[in-house]
């Protein structure tokens, strides 16, 4: 598309079912009850001048711009502000009003910057806009007196200025801040003449401000108050693509605003079905990576890891990379081969990784990042419910009573979302957060937690047990939902199992650490609270018993009825943008596309046909099977695409370990990552903006990803996968992303509907898309599960093999903080750092006096697994006895400590539990400085021979 800014009706939309019909200027509008008069006009193209009212904030009735003339009404009254009416006549443009209108333009511009021809926002400017709409040429009083014009521009924020000397105070940003993130950072300050907008009375800046740099305020900003430094470098843009963005697995819809080929800004788009018009500071502002000096863009190869890397032509690499596969296929077998996809990388991306591994290299060795997060949560709702994903849409939560949060952290993980969740929760719903840490939804801005109930890690199964006890003992079950809708035998057998005494809250405080009063009470307040939904993350997966905690969360919601439709339902929160995307397409050595088992003869044959090719019915190695394969000497080679698995996978040694044994490791990425330096071919990847595709968010929405801009490296990451896969002999011929979903719709029951031409097209798709949901599933189970009858599952509480002791007192658990992204490749590289610089430790005062730690220093983490050495944070966020990191920086190496713990079904990494000892340090390690500042990276380039 051209560019040219998103229709701005002025006010929200009115959900109403009832409709009115009123006359506007002579013309006749029907619109639903509740809608302001000036979105009904804006609704048939009119177009009332307007400087304080946008559509996706509340109507305020401040900047007095929009008057407008009703039939039989007294005055002017605002039509921001003014509901239609049945029979209203209503003029927008009459002398008087121009008059009005005029004058408070003049008001205006009296004590604003006359700058236009030099402003960046010049012809994208609002102020401006309306200045001419209502013909105002001149200032009758003047330029002198007091202003505002001298005021100085905030310039802290790596992404926004704020310029005060050209503020209206019109309130936009406040309320975007107040309504749509949820912050409340900003505010007006003053009254009068003296009113500004502050970011808060005891800060000096935005920077150091509670702005989350969510990019609401700049967005609602009507002049060029708050502006992008992007927009004021490059300057306006020419076109804008509308694009997904590639971060977590909300999966926000924006517009890629570009000018040439350079993107100028990422603006959020009001049609995104998953975020609507909103943003976080990693989507909104953190797109730089892709333009990073660190971006490899040549092929590399070598013959063996200790030797330099020498850049080479696409077609030498390519070569190299199929000689080496074919001779150790020919030598060893396929089953000495197998690859890795990606979570970041397209479904059509991904689709054809596994698609290479099995129809190519000839066997199932296929994994993929997402069981490392999320594999409890395939098994443990396909067990259950009869499908492995999220039950509802987010838009589902505008009608929760009770929101549950068990082992996530929406407000860094999930921002997004989480703004939508803090609405709800400010609306009048309660909130439960099980988890051990204090996150920020226990207590912030206009939200609080009914109850937390920080459980010790390792004993989720536990504590949701003792809750199903309450349930089922006090009498709260839903007998009627379970007995038509599950397997009453199960449910009794349940029943029984967790009504024991030994389930219930007070034994079991021992091992949870949760008071048995508050357990007790939440239990109750999910049971009868009205619709109930839980929300759930890494914390409740990345366990030892993650499966059993799923399936524990899917008997909750049974037993009490929550299923099956609005505000209630079983969702796990996606870490990454396509995690639920490589699930779908077949990235586990069991399962091809649709979570059919490879052991399916039927399934099998569907593919087989379609490929021309014999398919292997035994299921593949996961990875870290691969790498124990590697050690031994059986598995020699391994296609990595989009991850980076010696810093993201748990006990690095053995990952490390695995590597080296291998002879052929190929590595398909953006960046010389942790695992390249094990790799003796390295492939440059595109971004997300340099592709066409699709991606599948957490509530299973399939949406478009669009090509902004050619690939630096000269191929979307499919077509490398398709070079490769030619060179061994597979003989592809897709020419275009479109071509591979329709494959993916031929062979995949739960896609058989979807179509490049209907994702494209804006239609809103949630899988299953088929002949019996044409067009799509926003909640699932609505009348019926999947299975048929919900499954009850006796989820037995097993501690972890990960205890603590005289060595390893403390248990360490990690997570993610809002302004990094998983292992950092992309937001390290960009202005998000200012925020975090490094991964730190958080201690609870009283374990960090014990070992004379204060914030600020050095500490040593170890384990039995290893050691890493990281500055400590003290605070009660974190209860005694518990210690807590994230994982963005590579210096810190926090997976070196994590064991070879994991699910039992699924062996998803017991990221969450491990045993360590802290004990103060005198610095970091001489690895760790090295790494700190890339400057191990830059060594690396440096070395490199030139191309031939």
């Amino acid at each position: 598309m051209g560019y040219e800014r998103q229709k701005d009706f002025g006010t929200p939309a009115s959900k109403s079912a009832e409709m009115v019909t009123l006359t506007i200027d002579g013309r006749e509008v029907t619109v639903p009850a509740g809608t302001s008069v000036m979105r009904a006009a804006a609704e048939i193209g009119g177009d009332i001048p307007k400087l304080c009212a946008t559509d996706n904030v509340k109507a305020f009735g401040s900047c007095r711009l929009c008057l407008v003339e009703i039939e039989g009404a007294r005055g002017t009254p605002a039509s921001c502000t003014t509901p239609v009416a049945p029979g209203m006549k209503v003029q927008t443009q009459t002398p008087r009003l121009a008059k009005l209108r005029k004058g408070v333009m003049e008001l205006y511009i009296s004590d604003h910057p006359l700058d236009c021809l030099t402003c960046s926002a010049n012809n994208d400017c609002e102020l401006q806009d309306q200045a001419a709409n209502v013909g105002l040429r001149d200032v009758r009083y003047g330029y002198s007196g007091a202003n505002h014009l001298g005021l100085a521009t905030d310039t802290s924020n790596p992404y926004f200025d704020f310029d005060a000397s050209k503020c209206i105070v019109c309130s936009r940003c406040v309320r975007a801040c107040a309504e749509v993130q949820g912050t409340f950072a900003l505010t007006v300050d003053g009254r009068g003449f003296a009113s500004m907008i502050s970011a808060g009375q005891t800060v000096d800046d935005f920077l150091s401000s509670e702005c989350v740099s969510c990019g609401a305020c700049v967005q609602a900003c009507p002049t060029a108050t708050l502006q992008e430094k992007s927009v004021k470098e490059i300057g306006k843009p020419e076109r804008a693509v509308v694009t997904t963005c590639a971060y977590c697995g909300v999966g926000c819809s924006f517009r890629a605003e570009m000018r040439g080929q350079q993107l100028v800004r990422m603006v959020p788009w009001k049609d995104g079905k998953a975020n609507h018009g909103h943003s976080c500071v990693k989507g909104r502002f953190a797109w730089g990576y892709a333009n990073h000096k660190d971006r490899i863009t040549r092929p590399m190869i070598r013959e063996s890891i200790d030797q330099p890397w020498r850049e080479v032509s696409w077609e030498e690499a390519i070569g190299f990379a199929a000689a080496k596969i074919t001779k150790i296929k020919a030598e060893h077998g396929p089953r000495a081969l197998g690859g890795i996809t990606s979570s970041r990388c397209t479904n059509e991306e991904t689709f054809l990784v596994q698609k290479l591994i099995r129809a190519g290299f000839g066997a199932n060795n296929v994994d993929t990042c997402a069981r490392v997060c999320h594999s409890p949560t395939g098994y443990g709702l396909s067990q259950t419910f009869g499908t492995s994903a999220g039950t509802q849409d987010f838009d589902s939560v505008e009608d929760a009573d009770v929101i549950v949060v068990i082992g996530a952290n929406p407000t860094d993980g999930h921002p997004v979302f989480a703004s939508r969740m803090k609405k709800r929760l400010r609306e009048g719903a309660k909130l439960i957060v099980i988890d051990p840490r204090r996150i920020d939804l226990v207590r912030s801005p206009h939200v609080e937690a009914a109850y937390h109930l920080p459980l010790q890690p390792g004993t989720n199964v536990a504590v949701l047990t003792a809750m199903a006890h309450v349930i089922v003992t006090e009498g709260l079950v839903n007998e009627a939902f379970v007995r038509e809708r599950c397997d009453w035998d199960e449910f009794q057998d349940w029943a029984r199992f967790v009504a024991d005494e030994k389930h219930s809250p007070e034994f079991l405080e021992a091992v949870t650490k949760v008071p048995a009063a508050d357990l007790r009470a939440a239990a109750r307040l999910y049971a009868t609270g009205g619709n109930g939904a839980i929300y759930y993350g890494l914390g409740v997966t990345e366990h030892s018993q993650g499966s059993s905690t799923v399936m524990a969360i899917a008997n909750l919601a049974m037993a009490t009825g929550n299923i099956g439709r609005r505000g209630v339902g079983v969702n796990p929160l996606r870490g990454q943008n396509n995690v639920q995307g490589a699930c779908d397409m077949g990235s586990f050595p069991h399962e091809l596309s649709g979570y059919r088992h490879i052991s399916n003869a039927d399934a099998r044959a569907l593919f087989e046909a379609d490929w021309g090719v014999k398919l292997d019915p035994e299921p593949g190695l996961r990875i870290p099977n691969m790498l124990d394969a590697a050690i031994d000497g059986s598995f020699k080679a391994i296609y990595i695409q989009g991850e980076d698995i010696l810093q993201s996978d748990p006990d690095t040694h053995h990952v490390a370990s695995g590597l080296a044994a291998m002879e052929c490791v190929i590595v398909h990425d953006l960046f010389l990552n942790e695992t390249a330096n094990y790799a003796h071919v390295f492939l440059p990847g595109s971004t997300f903006l340099e592709k066409d595709g699709t991606f599948t968010n957490a509530e299973r929405r399939i949406q478009p990803v669009r090509k902004v801009m050619e690939p630096a490296n000269g191929y979307e990451d499919w077509q490398v996968t398709q070079l490769l896969a030619n060179a061994i002999g597979c003989g592809w011929n897709y020419t275009h992303a479109s071509q591979i979903l329709a494959e993916i719709a031929r062979l995949t029951p739960t896609f058989s509907g979807v179509s490049w031409e209907r994702v494209t097209s804006g239609e809103p798709l949630q899988w299953p898309v088929n002949e019996k949901a044409p067009k799509g599933s926003p909640i699932m189970h609505v009348d019926g599960f999947v299975r048929g009858k919900g499954k009850f599952v006796v989820t037995e509480y097993v501690p972890t093999d990960e205890r603590t002791g005289p060595r390893f007192p403390l248990l360490l658990t990690t997570g993610r903080i809002l302004s990094q992204y998983n292992v950092g490749a992309q937001t390290r590289r960009t202005a998000n750092s200012v925020w975090h610089q490094e991964d730190v430790l958080e201690i609870h005062p009283t374990d960090a006096e014990n070992r004379g730690l204060k914030t600020g220093d050095f500490a040593r983490l170890a384990s039995r697994a290893g050691e890493t050495t990281l500055r400590v944070l003290v605070t009660d966020r974190v209860a005694p006895g518990v210690v807590y990191t994230t994982f963005h920086h590579p210096a810190t190496q926090a997976n070196v400590v994590t064991t070879d713990n994991s699910d039992w079904a699924t062996n998803c990494p017991e990221y969450k539990v491990t045993a360590v000892q802290v004990t103060p340090s005198n610095g970091p390690s001489e690895w760790q400085e090295e790494y700190a500042d890339l400057s191990a990276l830059a060594r690396r380039i440096e070395a490199m021979e030139p191309a031939e």
